[in-house]
């Protein structure tokens, strides 16, 4: 039940997502357009009530409690800045609006942009780790929790990639080809 749920939240948050673009843009209402996309973290507030349930009622913790906890916390740290994204794209595209803003290719901008990136992505770890580790407690030391630290355990992976590439961003800047470099 926990998997179907993670999959009816994904798509949830498209169908959110496009309703919400399509009164901004088609029917020209802007507030019925972000009270729509004000819905989507009410999808992750079921996932996780749900889950919890799941566990109250005896489920031994696997491999999707773990999945769910890692969606929320994707959802809560990348949600927003997802629907930024898209939306750029699609008043630009469909609708006349000014091209999305491209992140810069180098220097200190582009460093700037990679450790923005890498904190959104070490903050949604950071809520999955949380999670798991409330459910870890939840469950007691009688349950099975070895898969539910395998998930924090990949999402301390997930924040050491993320920092170390923004670190390289730091400490090897790419630089801009000159004209003499180019040929």
């Amino acid at each position: 039940m926990v998997v179907a749920l993670i999959i009816a939240c994904e798509v949830g948050f498209w169908v959110l997502l496009a309703i919400g673009l399509l009164l901004r843009y088609v029917a020209n209402m802007p507030k019925a357009s972000t009270a729509v996309l004000l819905c989507e973290p009410l999808l992750e507030l079921v996932l996780f009530v749900t889950t919890v349930i799941d566990l109250r009622n005896g489920a031994e913790p696997d491999w999707k409690h773990g999945l769910a906890a890692v969606y929320i916390g994707y959802s809560a740290a990348l949600g927003h800045s997802t629907i930024k994204w898209v939306d750029a794209r699609v008043a630009h595209r469909f609708f006349g609006g000014p091209p999305p803003v491209k992140p810069a290719k180098y220097g200190a901008a582009k460093t700037l942009h990679e450790w923005k990136t890498a904190g959104r992505w070490v903050l949604a770890a950071v809520i999955a780790i949380a999670l798991l580790q409330g459910a870890i407690w939840y469950v007691g030391d009688d349950g099975e929790i070895g898969s539910l630290r395998d998930w924090q355990t990949k999402m301390l992976f997930l924040i050491g990639i993320n920092v170390l590439i923004a670190l390289s961003y730091t400490l090897f800047p790419k630089r801009e080809r000159s004209a003499s470099s180019a040929r």
